[in-house]
């Protein structure tokens, strides 16, 4: 049996409410589920104590985890995190550390961190000036969640989608400049697709910094659904002994929840179990 928990993002059960989304995950047999806190406000800030303890409840009472949150920046609009405003990144800091704070509020342990288009290096910006304001971005969110038990992943995305973190490499060199266990990395398949190194090696090679995964297909669609092979990746975290969730993103909606779900399940316990 894998050592490894399956989970699945929510924004691919588009216009479905949340207890319907998180009742069949738990039914086609994920051990758990991703949120984007998009689809619930416009900011979490607008999600109040006791509509977090309903969320959580919710989970609970269909016995499966909240992983934590993920596509954290796509609401509320203007913010970015290395942009040359420093009102602007203040006012990114500022929100996530509700984010962490929405976060662990749910029971989730995780943040994705990917944000392509707010975080582009902006004109006649040097990527170390740009660096340096990330870091500085993230400095109270990290603080926060080492207090409530929780993690900050940073993505690397591949360079069709940002200019700024492309690789495993630079990200992990990004987060131990803060050198805090709430501040890690997490790996995606399909970003991981674009570099030269193999993507077991990549897993092999940020065994130290690895706080997440998420399983997908360099085609955009779920694991399984292209052609990517999952059995060396399987194997190298369990090499690596990553016993964290495996969580399936896609951003092509087109054979429908059902069918992503339940397919996309069906491959990972296929290689993983």
């Amino acid at each position: 049996m894998s050592q490894n928990k399956f989970s699945i993002c929510s924004e691919i059960f588009q216009n479905w409410d949340l207890e319907k989304t998180m009742k069949y995950v738990a039914e086609v047999g994920y051990d758990a589920i991703e949120i984007a806190p998009f689809t619930l406000a416009n900011s979490v800030t607008e999600i109040g104590a006791p509509r977090r303890e309903e969320i959580k409840g919710m989970a609970e009472r269909n016995g499966i985890d909240i992983t934590g949150i993920h596509w954290v920046l796509i609401k509320p609009e203007g913010l970015y995190i290395n942009h040359t405003d420093a009102a602007i990144r203040k006012q990114t800091s500022d929100y996530f550390v509700e984010l962490t704070k929405f976060g662990a509020d749910i029971g989730g342990k995780y943040m994705i961190v990917g944000s392509p288009k707010q975080r582009n290096l902006m004109p006649g910006v040097a990527k170390q000036q740009a660096w340096d304001w990330a870091l500085d971005t993230f400095k109270d969110a990290v603080k926060v969640a080492e207090d409530r038990g929780f993690t900050i992943c940073f993505e690397p995305l591949a360079p069709a989608e940002t200019n700024f973190i492309n690789t495993a490499a630079e990200a992990i060199e990004f987060v131990q400049e803060l050198d805090s266990p709430a501040f890690q990395i997490i790996l995606d398949v399909k970003a991981m697709s674009s570099e030269s190194k193999s993507i077991p090696e990549i897993i092999r090679d940020s065994k130290s910094h690895l706080g997440y995964f998420h399983a997908n297909d360099a085609n955009l669609k779920g694991p399984g659904f292209g052609q990517v092979d999952f059995e060396p990746i399987a194997q190298a975290l369990k090499e690596v002994g990553y016993n964290g969730y495996v969580s399936v993103e896609v951003f092509s909606f087109e054979e429908g929840p059902e069918v992503i779900a339940t397919q996309s399940l069906e491959y990972l316990k296929s290689v993983f179990c």
